[in-house]
């Protein structure tokens, strides 16, 4: 099973956030950073927003069926507010449109997708976090909780966190692409392309260290490694001269 943990180490502050760190079956850390009860009643407030004004548009159209249409109405009603969540947690990566506006989105406990057991008890159970009024149960239980649990979430095993950015690949060194001298395995490159984009976070010397280490591989002075290394990365890369 993998272990999860609060981590509040080496890491930045958020208002009323912590880390949680979730350690996977293959030894892997993903640091998840769960919402605050602020941002998920703002989404909340958005969702509800959104679904009455869909309640309103599909009641007019159907008052003009009468007494089917107000039956149908209830129908319809009924649905969209038991399975509204269900239906954009499962189908959209755990993002309602309220939780999409606001940057963050449902997951398991484990960090993957929710599914739709989960989602179902989650959101089956906000009945009890809305007691006695004013979602109550579940502000208690958010604020009591290091990962801002409301009950539902606890016993579906979920948690609502911040939607992360996809991080963009550090540029390569202005360099001349050129074919290495040798075969390189996939590990060989991706340690050349590793070295290119992340000597811009190392000190002079360390650069100078590390690439003098295939100096004599390449075929070149100490001096040029460096060099030699950017210039092989953005031929391994496609990437021409800027």
């Amino acid at each position: 099973m993998p272990a999860t943990r609060p981590d509040h180490a080496d890491t930045p502050s958020f208002p009323l956030d912590t880390r949680y760190q979730v350690e996977t079956p293959e030894g892997i850390d993903l640091v998840l950073r769960p919402a605050g009860v602020l941002p998920r009643a703002l989404a909340y407030a958005i969702d509800l927003g959104l679904r009455g004004v869909i309640m309103l548009v599909l009641f007019v159209v159907l008052a003009l069926l009468g007494q089917f249409g107000f039956g149908l109405g209830l129908i319809l009603m009924f649905l969209l507010n038991w399975w509204y969540m269900v239906l954009f947690e499962v189908l959209n990566q755990g993002r309602s449109p309220g939780k999409h506006i606001m940057g963050l989105r449902v997951v398991h406990d484990d960090g993957t997708p929710i599914g739709w057991a989960s989602s179902l008890v989650r959101n089956l159970l906000r009945v009890v976090d809305l007691l006695p009024f004013g979602y109550c149960v579940g502000l208690v239980s958010s604020l009591l909780h290091p990962a801002f649990k409301r009950l539902g979430d606890i016993a579906a095993g979920s948690l609502v966190v911040y939607r992360e950015g996809r991080g963009e690949r550090p540029a390569l060194p202005e360099a001349t692409a050129e074919r290495a001298p040798f075969s390189l395995t996939l590990a060989d490159q991706r340690a050349l392309i590793g070295f290119a984009e992340r000597q811009a976070s190392l000190s002079p010397a360390r650069r100078t260290e590390l690439a003098a280490l295939l100096a004599e591989p390449l075929g070149t002075s100490a001096e040029q490694a460096q060099a030699r290394i950017n210039g092989i990365a953005r031929g391994l890369m496609g990437t021409e001269t800027p």
